[in-house]
């Protein structure tokens, strides 16, 4: 129904973000949040436009590949749109996309919410079928954030991020074991800079 929407971010949460085009702002829900950041800079987001009986929710991604195998997983069994969001935000496309060829279940089952079962049933759904989608041109509207924060901004960001993994599934006791590790790293001054070392402490400790 949409392919894409251009506009401004006017509001980012752990969830979502807004996008104003035209005088409508519209609740992107999106794999990491905090990759997009309040601009006057009119950016182009991909989108997906889920609808089920009890909901009707659109979905943001900052690239194409993303959007494209977001749409690939919510067919398989096991796996809904929060979901699907989740495996997006804690891998790359192409990662994930490997793991899936190599049968890689060990890989797949770090993601908040896949088990073995859902792993398998991945495989045997997209294996051999997501080879086009490593080829898909991706685009980086990101910046890198200045780094001259000070600490409260720091526990600000920190805080933001553990609300944003939160939202993916991860749970309290996970989190409370990376916290201390992300809160004495000074070179971590963004949420997205913090929403990503979590999730590499998160893989590595499983």
């Amino acid at each position: 129904m949409y392919d894409y929407i251009k506009g401004q971010v006017t509001r980012v949460t752990p969830e979502y973000v807004v996008v104003e085009q035209q005088g409508i702002g519209y609740q992107l829900f999106t794999p990491n949040p905090f990759a997009f950041r309040k601009s006057e800079e009119v950016i182009q987001v991909y989108t997906h436009f889920h609808v089920r009986e009890d909901t009707q929710q659109l979905m943001g991604f900052l690239d194409l590949s993303q959007r494209e195998l977001f749409r690939k997983l919510i067919l398989v069994s096991g796996i809904g749109p929060k979901g699907a969001l989740a495996i997006l935000t804690s891998g790359e496309p192409n990662h994930v996309i490997q793991a899936i060829e190599r049968e890689d279940e060990s890989f797949l089952v770090k993601f908040p919410g896949v088990g073995k079962k859902t792993a398998r049933q991945m495989i045997l759904d997209l294996k051999g079928k997501l080879n086009d989608l490593i080829d898909v041109e991706q685009f980086d509207f990101t910046k890198d954030e200045p780094t001259l924060f000070d600490s409260s901004h720091a526990n600000h960001e920190l805080e933001e991020a553990m609300l944003a993994l939160t939202a993916l599934g991860y749970s309290e006791r996970e989190l409370t074991k990376i916290r201390p590790l992300l809160k004495g790293n000074d070179t971590l001054q963004t949420t997205d800079h913090f929403i990503k070392k979590a999730l590499q402490l998160l893989f590595s400790s499983k």
